[in-house]
């Protein structure tokens, strides 16, 4: 999911596994949570090499392998960081960071664009197809219970109404995209947010109580949409099998606004098509071949595409090589890699 949710969940995280027992928890889970994506800069991000950032983003450091060395060498950074005779217990301080870090993967994994956890051993992908890359409420609900937790101080007002701005701007941008239950929703839960910080119905003391009830909230959220998609799956793979028979494959893609919808996408061996789509994949020609395993460019996006198709241009004297969950005729951009034959 995109770094603000990370960052609001692992802040409430922070704030229910260790309030009581570490200061600043809701800090210091609000930075460990986005450990995986800011210490993918340690090992070659940015990288000026083809496709590098297909292979590296979600590589070593989201996987188990990676999150599990985060975890220690945080809790180490951060304890050390502290007088002997102020830190707080090591136990407490592992619970903190521990739940911030893993939270990162799980909640990539919910979404359609993959998780890889067995690295460096298998790079194989794995998706969930539960909630979107980002969601409206993985920002308005762990904001809301930070929020009515927070002392009455100039800065954490200051960060919420950034924090609301901000989001208020993206969805106000996009709302031809966004779903209009999810605009409603949306605009009841600043008003709801504004009048419990206004009537101090949480304050510091039960603050806790306030982080926990909204990552339960967001659970149960996460659940409603596993329980959703399992049945939009069986449709979805119903239909594959009826277009292209017991082999073809399927996804149930996540959309971005429209919690608890799901765009279908199949495919054969020859094809990758949707509903009222399809193209050929081109993958059994011999330049095609030669471009995936001779090219890093080539290796890179074989590696990372769940529906990989290519485009042979000999009058460009070039293969476009293109994930169909992003691209389908684009010859530049996010999802697609060009690859010279000459």
């Amino acid at each position: 999911m995109d770094n603000l949710a990370h960052t609001l969940v692992g802040a409430a995280l922070g704030r229910a596994v260790a309030d009581r027992h570490v200061p600043l928890a809701g800090v210091i889970g609000a930075i460990a949570a986005n450990a995986p994506d800011w210490t993918e800069f340690l090992i070659g991000l940015p990288s000026r090499v083809p496709g590098a950032y297909l292979v590296l983003h979600r590589g070593i450091t989201h996987s188990l392998l990676g999150a599990a060395v985060q975890i220690l060498l945080l809790t180490l950074l951060v304890g050390s960081s502290w007088r002997v005779a102020t830190r707080p217990p090591w136990r407490w301080l592992l619970a903190c960071i521990g739940a911030a870090v893993a939270s990162h993967p799980f909640m990539d994994w919910q979404g359609s664009y993959g998780w890889r956890p067995f690295l460096p051993w298998s790079s194989t992908w794995y998706y969930l197809d539960w909630v979107a890359i980002a969601d409206v409420f993985f920002w308005i609900v762990p904001l809301i219970a930070l929020a009515w937790g927070a002392n009455r101080h100039w800065l954490p007002l200051s960060f919420t109404l950034l924090t609301t701005a901000f989001t208020t701007l993206i969805i106000v941008l996009a709302r031809q995209a966004v779903a209009s239950w999810v605009l409603g929703a949306y605009a009841l839960a600043l008003v709801v947010g504004a009048i419990g910080w206004i009537r101090y119905w949480v304050g510091p003391v039960a603050r806790q109580r306030a982080a926990v009830a909204a990552l339960l909230l967001l659970g149960t959220y996460s659940l409603a949409h596993g329980v959703a998609a399992r049945h939009r799956k069986a449709e979805i793979r119903a239909t594959a099998q009826r277009r292209f028979g017991n082999d073809a494959t399927f996804a149930a893609l996540t959309e971005v606004g429209r919690p608890f919808t799901w765009e279908a996408m199949y495919a054969s061996a020859d094809t990758v098509a949707g509903d009222d789509w399809r193209l050929p994949r081109n993958l059994r020609s011999a330049p095609v071949r030669r471009a995936i395993s001779d090219t890093p460019e080539g290796r890179a996006m074989a590696q990372f595409a769940r529906f990989l198709a290519a485009e042979v241009d000999t009058a460009d004297h070039a293969i476009y090589l293109r994930d169909a969950r992003y691209a389908r005729v684009a010859r530049e951009g996010w999802g697609v890699v060009r690859v010279k034959t000459e």
